[in-house]
């Protein structure tokens, strides 16, 4: 398998890790700095083994790293990076709603 064979094959990994939306939101949580389970929970207003899970899917695809300081543990992006990615996406995809909204009303 050649680099850019690797490349895609982890890029399409991680596009399946970002896959749903509540391990977006904390993408989106943890670009201000790392946070516990706990705070990610209560932000989410989800359970705790909910965010667990979700905190292992980024953590097996090195989207975000954990460090242990005495009970807790706090989470955190691996890189900055991840986040300019996602904000761009959705940049795209609101632009593509409002072409979609003005189409539907008929002005472009």
């Amino acid at each position: 398998m050649g680099t850019d064979d690797r490349l895609f094959e982890l890029q399409s990994q991680i596009c399946r890790t970002l896959a749903h939306p509540k391990r977006l939101q904390i993408i989106e949580l943890l670009k201000t700095g790392e946070k516990t389970v706990s705070d990610l929970a209560e932000a989410l207003g989800t359970q705790i083994p909910n965010v667990s899970q979700h905190l292992q899917m980024l953590r097996q695809t090195r989207l975000v790293v954990a460090r242990r300081e005495g009970a807790n543990v706090y989470y955190a992006l691996s890189n900055p990076k991840i986040v300019l990615a996602c904000n761009t996406l959705r940049e795209v995809l609101a632009e593509q709603l409002e072409i979609d909204r003005a189409a539907a009303l008929g002005t472009h």
